[in-house]
């Protein structure tokens, strides 16, 4: 994802479609974040709204 500048690449494998959660590897992080779908979605939704549409 680093190649195509993608900011967050999203990775469900086996464990976290079990569990209902997803992992957040952002751009220029080394690190990732596992996190519930639905509070993934929200947090996404969130980062992509304009600030005057806030």
């Amino acid at each position: 994802h680093s190649l195509a500048k993608v900011p967050a690449l999203l990775v469900v494998g086996k464990r976290e479609a079990e569990e209902g959660t997803v992992a957040i590897r952002r751009l220029g992080s080394e690190g990732q974040q596992v996190m519930k779908l639905d509070e993934a979605i929200a947090m996404l939704e969130a980062e992509a709204t304009p600030p005057d549409l806030r």
